[in-house]
């Protein structure tokens, strides 16, 4: 659970982004400056990315220097995606939001 209100905006953009694209879920991040960045899961023939991965991905492609935190809608993330960010960002916040639309911390 958390009480930092910008991870409440994380929220309501992951909860939107999977809303609006019809998505199974989909992730918002902050990177360490305060911009955010929103992802859904992506297949392609062979290739395929969660949410999660998703969303490091379009951050990344941004240049990004760090992560504050990121929420997950929907589908829960898979343990190796967790990792991916906690490498890239080992004091990130990672949050996964319940069937009860609480943040749930991973």
């Amino acid at each position: 659970m958390s009480s930092n209100p910008e991870d409440t905006k994380l929220q309501v953009l992951a909860t939107a982004t999977k809303s609006r694209s019809g998505a199974a879920s989909a992730a918002a991040l902050r990177d360490s400056t305060g911009r955010t960045y929103v992802a859904i899961p992506v297949l392609s023939g062979d290739f395929s990315v969660d949410a999660l991965q998703a969303v490091l991905v379009v951050a990344k492609a941004s240049q990004i220097q760090g992560i504050e935190a990121v929420v997950v809608t929907g589908v829960a993330p898979s343990t190796e995606s967790i990792n991916l960010i906690r490498g890239e960002s080992p004091s990130a916040l990672i949050f996964w939001v319940n069937t009860e639309n609480q943040l749930i911390s991973l």
